[in-house]
């Protein structure tokens, strides 16, 4: 019986230094690096992303950065059937699949399977994700109260996407979630490590970072964005951290530093909420480290992990 080709994931919060590993590894083993970060997906979002730069783009072949219109619907199941394309046609090449990332849910969609959930009725969608927030949680705890218990009253997608899928199949999304298909999971050999760094010195780089955007571009970005007549105000693009807080400076809403105050709060907020899911949620065998030092991680990387 033949070996199954590997596949290297390297997952963490943001501002972790997942992406440097990455490239160095893809570097030293014919690698190609693989999004699986949610936000990096997203032609609108190079800066606020934080996607790779032109240096690390040519030092190994990337794919799924930067591909989708921010005014497409995007979703974990389809992130997940293009990266199995990506996986494939890495084996096909003689290159070692990196995924990379901090999007938890796209890396479960992939290894473990998706809920066979059939499509929504569009009419039912349009009629869920319409409702302010508040309304939309309200119905969910009527329509599926275990649903609504599980989520904060504020989490727009989760609510909407429990609701509409309640309304529109007759069963909680909690009972689709229950079967799994498609995973590739147990049809690779996974290798995987998640940084997780001391925690002050990652809200020191988190700060650093959000600074930095602000000097390549950011405030552009968001401008460019704000003027889209053809993205919804709710869409994901939207969400990202610092579209709306750049967009209230540039409105007059807040200045200039209250604007990167609120900013660097969501990121580490954001960073502290990767940092807890990557230390409980994943599968005991997956390495952890607080290595921070990329030389350091690699040699861990090929050690630990791929020998």
């Amino acid at each position: 019986m033949s070996v199954p080709p590997p596949l290297a994931l390297i997952a963490g919060p943001t501002a972790s230094g997942k992406s440097a590993l990455a490239v160095a590894l893809a570097e030293k083993h014919r690698g190609v690096v693989i999004n699986a970060d949610s936000a990096q997906v997203y032609a609108d979002l190079h800066v606020l992303s934080a996607r790779p730069d032109d240096g690390e783009l040519a030092r190994a072949p990337h794919r799924l950065f930067g591909h989708i219109d921010g005014a497409d619907d995007y979703s974990a199941a389809r992130w997940a059937a293009e990266a199995r394309q990506e996986i494939l046609q890495a084996h096909a090449d003689d290159r070692l699949p990196i995924l990379v990332g901090g999007t938890g849910l796209y890396m479960r969609t992939l290894l473990d399977g998706i809920a066979p959930v059939p499509e929504i009725d569009a009419d039912i969608r349009m009629e869920v994700r319409a409702l302010p927030v508040a309304e939309a949680y309200a119905a969910l705890e009527k329509a599926d109260p275990q649903a609504a218990q599980r989520l904060r009253p504020t989490d727009t997608t989760r609510i909407a996407r429990a609701l509409e899928v309640v309304r529109s199949t007759g069963r909680p999304l909690a009972e689709w979630q229950a079967e799994r298909v498609g995973g590739i999971g147990k049809r690779v050999a996974l290798t995987a490590m998640v940084l997780l760094p001391d925690r002050e010195w990652l809200r020191a780089r988190c700060d650093r970072r959000f600074d930095l955007m602000l000097d390549q571009g950011a405030v552009e970005e968001v401008r460019a964005l704000c003027a889209r007549t053809d993205i919804a105000a709710n869409a994901p693009v939207r969400r990202a951290i610092g579209v709306a807080e750049i967009g209230a400076w540039l409105s007059g809403a807040l200045t200039r530093e209250e604007a990167i105050e609120r900013a660097q709060a969501a990121t580490r907020q954001y960073a502290k909420r990767q940092y807890t899911w990557f230390r409980n949620q994943p599968p005991g065998e997956w390495a952890r480290t607080d290595e921070t030092e990329t030389n350091r991680l690699l040699h861990i990387f090929e050690t630990k992990l791929l020998n």
